[in-house]
C-alpha cells in the first residue's frame, strides 16, 4: 500500500488544529463564540479524517488525491473563517466560510465519483 504522505501529515495537522480549537471552545471560550468555535471544529477535524482516508485509499488515483486535499483545504478554510468571527470579531470572513463549505462539498462527491468508477482488482 502507498501512502500520500503530504496530505496525511496535512491531515493530522488539521486534526492537531481541530481538537486544540475545540479543547479552547469546551474549555476556554465564552459563550458567544463558542458556537462559532466548536462548529468549526466540527468540520475540520471531520475532513481532516476524510483526507487521511483518502491518502490511504486502496488503488488511490488522482480523483481520490484531489478529493483528499479538498476536503483537508474546505474544512481549514471554514474553521479559520468561524474562528476569524469569532476570535477576531472579523464578520467580513462570513463570506469565505461558504467557499470552505463548497469545497467540502466538492470533496465528498469527487470521492463517491472515484469509488464509482475504481474498479475491483479481481474483476
Amino acid at each position: 500500500m502507498t501512502v500520500n504522505r503530504s496530505l496525511a501529515a496535512f491531515a493530522a495537522l488539521n486534526g492537531a488544529m481541530a481538537v486544540a480549537v475545540g479543547a479552547f471552545a469546551a474549555h476556554g471560550a465564552g459563550p458567544a463564540i463558542k458556537t462559532l468555535l466548536t462548529t468549526g471544529a466540527h468540520y475540520q477535524i471531520t475532513h481532516a479524517l476524510l483526507a487521511l482516508a483518502c491518502a490511504l485509499w486502496p488503488a488511490r488515483g488522482k480523483l481520490v488525491t484531489v478529493a483528499g486535499w479538498l476536503g483537508s483545504i474546505g474544512g481549514l478554510i471554514f474553521a479559520l473563517a468561524l474562528s476569524s468571527i469569532g476570535l477576531l470579531g472579523l464578520r467580513a470572513m462570513g463570506a469565505v466560510a461558504p467557499i470552505g463549505g463548497v469545497l467540502m462539498i466538492a470533496a465528498w462527491l469527487l470521492l463517491a465519483f472515484a469509488a464509482l468508477r475504481t474498479r475491483p482488482d479481481n474483476a
